[in-house]
C-alpha cells in the first residue's frame, strides 16, 4: 500500500466537512497535544456532568488523518459517557498498534482510519484528539470541585 492510499475518499470527505466545534468559553478542562513527528496540534475543551460529556470544542491544525479523527470525535462526543470516550481511545490505540478491531456503534466511521495501522509515523496525528481528551479528563479527575461532576 502506498501512502496516498491512506487518504480515501471517506477520509477526505470527513476531514473536509467537519462539524462546528468552537472552543468553549468556560470548559471544565482543556488540554493541548502536539505531534513532535509532524507538527499536528490540537487543543480540546470539555465539560462533563454526571459522567456524560455535555460540551466539547477544539482547535485543530493537523493533516487529513488528524482532522478526520477530530471531526468524528466532534460529531459523536457530546452525550457520550466518559467511560465510552476512554474505551474508544483504547480501541483506536488497539486498532492501530495491536491489529485490534475498529471502534463500533456511533464511532464506527473511525474504521476508515484502519489503514493507518501500516504507517506507524502517522499514528500520533491520528490519535492526537484522543490523547488530548485523555489529558483533559485526567485534569478533571485531579480537581476535587470538578471530579464530582464526572
Amino acid at each position: 500500500m502506498e501512502l496516498s492510499d491512506l487518504y480515501s475518499q471517506a477520509i477526505l470527505d470527513i476531514a473536509g466537512n467537519p462539524p462546528s466545534a468552537p472552543r468553549l468559553v468556560s470548559p471544565d478542562a482543556s488540554a493541548r497535544k502536539v505531534s513532535r513527528i509532524c507538527g499536528s496540534r490540537i487543543e480540546v475543551d470539555i465539560s462533563v456532568r454526571d459522567g456524560i460529556v455535555v460540551a466539547y470544542g477544539h482547535e485543530v491544525s493537523a493533516c487529513a488523518l488528524g482532522q478526520t479523527s477530530a471531526a468524528i470525535v466532534a460529531r459523536e462526543i457530546v452525550g457520550s459517557s466518559v467511560a465510552e470516550v476512554l474505551e474508544t481511545r483504547q480501541s483506536m490505540h488497539d486498532m492501530l498498534k495491536a491489529s485490534g478491531d475498529p471502534p463500533a456503534g456511533k464511532w464506527s466511521d473511525l474504521k476508515y482510519l484502519e489503514p493507518v495501522r501500516d504507517y506507524p509515523q502517522r499514528h500520533v496525528s491520528t490519535l492526537l484528539v484522543f490523547d488530548a481528551l485523555a489529558s483533559a479528563l485526567e485534569k478533571l479527575e485531579s480537581k476535587p470541585e470538578l471530579a464530582a461532576r464526572t
